[in-house]
C-alpha cells in the first residue's frame, strides 16, 4: 500500500471526488482528516470509511470561513503534529452567467471558497510540512483555470488563481521539500457537472473513482521531485509515465 501511515488531509470530501479520493486514500493505507460544509453526509463518509478499518478525523467546515478552517486544523495538528498531504478539493461553482450580470454575493461566495478556503488551509498545514522536509500538496484545479470560456466567471477567475498559487507556493517551498502540485480531474459524473452541464448524459463521463491515479501518485512516494506542476487526469490514465 503506497499511502501506508501517511496523514492525509481532505476538503469537500462529503461527495463527488472528495469522497472518492479519501476512500481510495483508505484503501493505499492512509489516516485520514476529511471535512465538508454538510454534517450528515459527512459523518455517512466517515462511518463508511471507519468500517473499512481506516483511521478518520471528520470535522464539518465550511473552508471560506477562517474561523472554521483554523479550528479543523487545530484538531487535526493536536491529534497528529503534522500531515503529509493536503488535498484542497473542497469548491463552489457558482452561476453560469455572462460576466456583467454575475451577482455580486456569488462572486464573492465562489472566491471566497475556491481561493480564500485554499489560502487559509495551506498557510494552516505547511508550516509543519516545511519543520519536517517533506509534504505534498495537492491543488483541485479545472480545465477552465487554464483556458477561459464563457459563462464561467468567478469559478474560472478561481481556478486560474488556483494554477498561479500552485506555482507560487511551489516556488517558496522546494527548499523545504515540499512538493505543490495541481490536478485537472477533467469531466466527471458528479452533482457539480450536472449543475453545469444539466442536458449532459452522466453515463458518458468518467466516475470520480477513475482519477485517483495521479492524486495517488502525488501524496505518495511516487511522487518525489515533482513539484510546481499542473496534471491532467485524463492524460495521465491513458499513460502513467507522460509527466507535465
Amino acid at each position: 500500500m503506497r499511502l501506508q501511515g501517511k496523514h492525509i488531509v481532505i476538503t469537500g470530501a462529503s461527495k463527488g471526488l472528495g469522497r472518492a479520493l479519501a476512500e481510495r486514500f483508505a484503501s493505499e493505507g492512509a489516516r485520514l482528516a476529511i471535512c465538508a460544509r454538510s454534517p450528515k453526509p459527512l459523518e455517512e463518509v466517515r462511518l463508511a470509511l471507519v468500517e473499512r478499518g481506516c483511521y478518520v478525523i471528520a470535522v464539518p467546515c465550511d473552508v471560506s470561513d477562517s474561523q472554521q478552517t483554523k479550528a479543523f486544523a487545530e484538531t487535526v495538528l493536536q491529534t497528529w503534529g503534522h500531515v503529509d498531504v493536503l488535498v484542497n478539493n473542497a469548491s463552489r461553482l457558482g452561476p453560469r452567467v455572462p460576466m456583467v450580470e454575475y451577482p455580486l454575493n456569488e462572486w464573492d461566495e465562489v472566491i471566497q471558497t475556491n481561493v480564500h478556503g485554499m489560502f487559509f488551509l495551506t498557510r494552516l498545514f505547511v508550516p509543519a510540512m516545511m519543520a519536517r522536509g517533506s509534504g505534498s500538496v495537492i491543488n483541485v484545479s479545472s480545465s477552465v483555470g487554464k483556458a477561459g470560456r464563457k459563462h464561467w466567471g468567478a469559478y474560472a477567475v478561481s481556478k486560474f488563481a488556483l494554477e498561479g498559487f500552485t506555482q507560487v507556493l511551489a516556488e517558496e517551498m522546494k527548499p523545504f521539500n515540499v512538493r505543490v502540485n495541481a490536478v485537472n480531474p477533467g469531466p466527471m459524473a458528479t452533482a457539480m457537472r450536472h449543475a453545469a452541464y444539466p442536458q449532459e448524459d452522466p453515463a458518458a463521463l468518467r466516475t470520480p473513482d477513475q482519477v485517483t491515479d495521479v492524486f495517488i501518485y502525488l501524496a505518495s512516494d511516487d511522487g518525489k521531485g515533482i513539484s510546481g506542476q499542473s496534471f491532467d487526469a485524463a492524460t495521465y490514465i491513458s499513460n502513467p509515465q507522460v509527466r507535465p
